[in-house]
């Protein structure tokens, strides 16, 4: 039973609760889907978690790429934790209520942590760019002053976006009803509860988001551009392999989280199954922060390497 109180300004009844509905519409696989996400929470967070440790611990380590691959590790636990927890205590104890203040609380941790890793996508593209497209350079380019800029630029982008947003957020009022289809308080389903006149947060919302993901997007994708383009005028075969496995991680990494990111939020609203919505979601989400230390840990010789060394 959620809260409610009486808003004595214009007779409104204010909801102070919203019902994540989440897979509540499958409660025959509730223990299951809680099995599944709890060991996809440990693994998610052992694995980025080890490869955080194993930047900072290992001196082989202390380069440019492996600085950004650490903010990335410390990027995805925080953002799992955004996410999981909250849903996993649904699963076991059948509670789906969260308060509209820990609805905002989810809602700009997912915000500040999703346009952060955009911003540090595109960093480690220009990372990678430099050091195959401008080898000579590299060292002189990317010093430690240009390093920390991207990193720190990265996070103070993501952080003031999303500050912008939830000043506007805060002046919505929600009078019902309380239900959001999804497993958690993102930023659609949430705008459609309230009772308030959003055309001015839809505008200041499609100006951050253009800013926020297609920039660094296309940034990234110009960068990948450059990077094949010079790998195929390399002329061994031994050279363009060495190259390019100097990048395909991050490569991968890109591919999934804006697939995953762009199936979700570029596909008709009125046409795609909410059901397919949330999967899609459950990718970028939950599966993209669990395949990068395995991508990262598979396909790297450093990091096997720096893990090899704590396991002996």
């Amino acid at each position: 039973m959620h809260l409610i109180e009486k808003a004595e300004e214009d007779n409104l009844t204010v909801i102070t609760e919203f019902i994540l509905l989440g897979f509540g519409d499958l409660p025959e696989l509730q223990i299951l889907l809680f099995l599944v996400f709890l060991v996809i929470y440990i693994v998610t967070m052992s694995g980025n978690i080890l490869i955080f440790a194993l930047v900072v611990a290992d001196q082989h380590l202390h380069t440019p790429m492996y600085f950004f691959l650490g903010n990335l590790s410390c990027l995805e636990t925080c953002y799992t934790s955004a996410i999981l927890p909250r849903m996993l205590a649904s699963l076991l104890t059948g509670d789906r209520t969260i308060s509209v203040s820990g609805c905002f609380a989810q809602l700009y941790c997912f915000g500040f942590l999703a346009a952060t890793e955009c911003y540090l996508l595109a960093a480690m593209s220009y990372d990678r760019y430099l050091a195959i497209c401008k080898p000579l350079h590299y060292a002189a380019l990317m010093n430690s002053r240009l390093f920390l800029q991207l990193a720190g630029g990265s996070w103070i982008s993501g952080f003031l976006t999303c500050v912008i947003m939830m000043c506007f957020m805060s002046q919505l009022t929600f009078c019902g009803p309380s239900e959001i289809d999804h497993f958690f308080c993102d930023f659609s389903p949430m705008l459609k509860l309230s009772c308030s006149d959003t055309s001015a947060i839809t505008l200041v919302a499609f100006i951050l988001t253009s800013l926020d993901s297609p920039c660094p997007f296309l940034f990234t994708v110009t960068s990948y551009v450059c990077i094949i383009a010079t790998i195929l005028r390399i002329p061994s075969t031994t050279g363009r392999q060495k190259a390019f496995s100097t990048c395909s991680s991050h490569l991968i990494v890109v591919t999934v989280f804006y697939g995953s990111l762009m199936t979700v939020y570029l596909l008709p609203k009125n046409n795609t199954p909410i059901a397919l919505n949330k999967v899609f979601s459950v990718f970028y989400t939950v599966l993209t922060p669990l395949v990068n230390p395995l991508i990262y840990s598979l396909r790297n010789k450093e990091v096997k390497e720096a893990l090899r060394k704590v396991i002996s």
